[in-house]
């Protein structure tokens, strides 16, 4: 794939972009993230992060099961990842050539993070904050996942606003 110049006057990287989804997706957010990846002739990596996971690194390693970080497979996630995963099919089609679909476990930005460092990702992309109390209780709580991973990221980080209604 041939390099495209990036805003800065350097070069994009050549690895896949890597797009964060929740539980609830926004079509939005799956369609521009679908578009910029195939206008740079990236493959789409859709990663879903499992709330409910844990690391089991931190684990003693004798008593684990499975490893956690950034799975390829992993069936004790399969449950709510399946909903995520019907979802994406229902906007971008089947999995193939241009995209795929990831379940993570662990914080949400550490889990992207690890992922982009491991796939030597071009960019990331995650959804802008969800307007409404709840979302906003959700992020003094848990902090704001794309300011977390614009302060771990050496690459780009494109946050996607929410569309208005």
């Amino acid at each position: 794939m041939p390099r495209q110049p990036s805003a800065a006057g350097g070069e994009w990287l050549e690895g896949p972009v890597v797009l964060g989804v929740a539980w609830e997706e926004s079509e939005h957010l799956v369609r521009t993230g679908a578009s910029l990846a195939a206008r740079l002739g990236a493959h789409l990596i859709c990663a879903y992060v499992d709330p409910a996971s844990y690391l089991t690194e931190w684990e003693p390693e004798s008593s684990r099961a499975s490893a956690s970080l950034d799975p390829v497979f992993n069936s004790e996630t399969d449950f709510p990842s399946s909903h995520v995963r019907d979802g994406l099919q229902e906007i971008l089609g089947p999995p193939g050539d241009e995209w795929s679909f990831r379940v993570l476990n662990g914080a949400v930005a550490l889990a992207l993070d690890r992922l982009a460092e491991s796939t030597d990702a071009a960019l990331l992309i995650v959804g802008g904050q969800r307007p409404g109390r709840f979302a906003a209780m959700t992020r003094m709580l848990e902090g704001s996942v794309s300011a977390d991973l614009t302060s771990l990221q050496s690459r780009p980080v494109l946050v996607v606003p929410h569309p208005r209604d």
